[in-house]
């Protein structure tokens, strides 16, 4: 009796367990068949399929604070696609949704029908010049597009090496020959390279315009100088190479009228720091250069009868056996008509020069320049040369190809651009050559929080080149860091006015920019202090800001003479110099208003032509002109917002003491 109740309750047991299971299954199927819909809208909102590179998206969203996205990092383009992902269904803050441009070229447009508009001013010889610019430009841009199956063979012929040899010898006949007056160095210098010069100096005559020296109407000067300098041949492309050492005697002196040795650098016609030795022996306080003086001490002029007496005095002591050190002042180390021996050596911290076998000066290396850069001698002036020598170079080669530079790595790809206004656009103005200074501003500012999140977006805005190869590498370059838009027009320094369109094209219709700035790749920028220059201006304010000059006059003769036909006026309108300068958004949206409907007046100075087209949005808007002398136009200043001239390993430089010191230093010097 007992066994047959057991069995019942086992029975009944069993039947609830199923029907339990049955509408737990059924309760299951019920709630995944009204969340995966929910899950599906939510979902996908996130990617706008239809919004990538129309300029149309969705802005329904709450945003994280200015210290938020300060802190947080945009995503990184993935190298390779990878699936698509689903957020939490519950979040305390929404996502902010990306975006990102897959196109390289910038959209701005020229067509012909600028060049039929009627100039009484002297606008239209540049507007030619820009439409045949386009014109090469479109050809090359399509030719680009059908020559990928040949960026192997460009890749193969890039990748040829020279020789190099551990010595050079070369005669005053060859050394001079052709007018050339150059050595090249295939591999550069290294530690303990030297190179030995044997000549004559000429005997001084007359110069009516010197360039050491200020003369008034109908005065000559007596002049006797040269100039030795190591140049970096292959570091620059189509431009005047750096000056990595300049080394000048100035045999009957100059503006001080005593005889003189200056050395310097110069990089992008920037000179630096002048070191001149004037016969005063370097004070015992001063840094010394792998233990030597920068400035060896001879006698002077003013002090012509002591040459004797210590010749005398010299011989005296060596006689008499004194114990006592004995020092012999030397006249200065070179002569008019009388021959030399001057040997330029490498060290661990500079350059020492000896003249006959005894130490005159040395130069501290300069941030910025390498010993392997140097890979030419030159000798011009007033300097007849027997015989250069050159020993103890590097036998391994260093890639010298621009493109070399490049350090393909996911960390230096630009982060896409937010679905919301960027605060600022930073446009670098580049030449497609300039692979070395892209990839120092990627290494050092670019990597700033505030880029790295997107709330500051900055890309290089860069023409085509003359040479193909250089455009296939670029073109490369493009692709892969999401950070170079390609102005398609064949480069030209007197249409440089159109890049600067194009970033205020690219601002207004790309980035939704609130504000604009336009430097140089040779710029360094402080981004947090830029920003803060910024903001200290109501938003509802058109601003420009900038080093701004007011009443400058055109030069009418030399290298930059700008003729009355290109700028008849006789005063440029107030504008901030050119590797730093900042426009408001509305300003930049006249500019693309102005260009799109042909009245925008174009000048071949970039800088004047925004002062320009400031000037006229000014007549109908008031904007609030800022200058500050920290938009650095000559270099490096204390406490800078942004410094002009810097070489890709001044850029580094500057960086590493940004992040490890936390304050604007220069690397000037060593």
């Amino acid at each position: 009796m007992k066994r047959a109740k057991f069995d019942l309750f086992m029975s009944l047991s069993r039947q609830r367990s199923v029907q339990v299971l049955i509408f737990l299954g059924f309760l299951y199927v019920l709630l995944v068949g009204f969340e995966v819909p929910f899950v599906f809208r939510n979902g996908f909102s996130l990617v706008s399929q239809d919004g990538f590179g129309t300029g149309q998206f969705s802005k329904s969203f709450v945003l994280d604070s200015e210290e938020e996205l300060a802190e947080k990092e945009a995503p990184i383009r993935p190298l390779f696609d990878v699936p698509l992902q689903f957020p939490p269904i519950q979040s305390s803050k929404p996502e902010r949704k990306i975006r990102e441009i897959k196109n390289t070229l910038s959209s701005l447009v020229f067509d012909g029908s600028f060049v039929n508009m009627t100039s009484k001013d002297g606008f239209s010889g540049i507007l030619k010049s820009a439409k045949e610019a386009f014109d090469v430009g479109r050809k090359l841009w399509k030719e680009l597009e059908l020559r990928k199956k040949e960026v192997g063979f460009l890749e193969s012929k890039n990748n040829k090496t020279e020789e190099c040899p551990h010595s050079i010898s070369m005669s005053g006949f060859d050394f001079q020959g052709k007018g050339k007056r150059m050595m090249v160095l295939p591999c550069g210098l290294t530690l303990g390279s030297h190179v030995t010069v044997v000549g004559r100096p000429k005997r001084a005559h007359q110069e009516h315009d010197p360039k050491i020296s200020l003369l008034k109407e109908g005065q000559f000067l007596m002049v006797s100088q040269f100039m030795m300098e190591l140049q970096g041949l292959k570091t620059v492309d189509g431009e005047d190479p750096p000056r990595i050492l300049h080394f000048n005697p100035r045999l009957k002196g100059d503006w001080s009228g005593k005889p003189v040795i200056e050395q310097n650098t110069c990089y992008r016609m920037q000179w630096g720091t002048a070191q001149r030795c004037e016969g005063w022996r370097s004070r015992d306080d001063e840094e010394t250069v792998d233990g030597q003086v920068k400035c060896e001490k001879w006698t002077r002029d003013d002090d012509a009868n002591h040459s004797e007496q210590s010749k005398a005095s010299w011989w005296l002591n060596r006689i008499v056996g004194r114990k006592k050190p004995v020092s012999f002042d030397w006249p200065f180390p070179l002569s008019e008509d009388k021959l030399f021996v001057l040997t330029l050596s490498a060290g661990l911290e500079g350059y020492h020069i000896n003249v006959d076998g005894r130490h005159v000066t040395s130069f501290p290396y300069r941030t910025g320049f390498a010993l392997e850069d140097a890979t030419g001698l030159s000798l011009n002036g007033d300097v007849d040369i027997d015989s250069v020598f050159a020993a103890s170079l590097p036998t391994s080669h260093p890639s010298f190809a621009p493109q070399k530079h490049l350090d393909m790595s996911n960390r230096w790809k630009a982060p896409p651009l937010l679905d919301q206004p960027a605060d600022l656009l930073i446009g670098i103005l580049s030449a497609g050559n300039h692979f070395a200074e892209r990839m120092a501003i990627r290494r050092s500012w670019m990597q700033h929080k505030l880029i790295k999140s997107s709330n500051v977006v900055a890309r290089f805005f860069v023409a085509l080149h003359g040479r193909k190869d250089i455009n296939v590498e670029l073109k490369k370059e493009a692709e892969f860091f999401g950070d170079v838009v390609i102005v398609p027009y064949m480069d030209n320094y007197d249409l440089v006015v159109l890049k600067t369109v194009a970033i205020c094209e690219y601002g207004v219709h790309v980035a939704f920019a609130k504000h604009i700035m336009k430097c140089d790749d040779d710029t360094f920028v402080r981004v947090d202090a830029v920003i803060q220059e910024v903001n200290k201006i109501p938003e509802n304010m058109s601003l420009y800001v900038g080093n701004i000059n007011y009443y400058h006059k055109p030069l009418r003769n030399g290298k930059w003479a700008v003729t009355y036909e290109e700028w008849p006026e006789e005063d440029y309108p107030p504008y901030a110099n050119g590797p730093g300068y900042i426009i408001s958004s509305d300003i930049a949206d006249f500019i693309v208003s102005e260009f799109d409907r042909h009245k925008l007046k174009l000048f071949k100075m970039e800088d004047v032509s925004m002062g320009m087209w400031v000037e006229k949005f000014n007549s109908t808007r008031h904007v609030q002109y800022v200058h500050s002398l920290k938009f650095s136009q000559a270099g490096c200043v204390d406490d800078y917002y942004s410094a002009h001239y810097q070489s890709p390993r001044q850029m580094i430089c500057m960086w590493n003491k940004l992040q490890q010191q936390g304050r604007p230093l220069c690397c000037n010097m060593r």
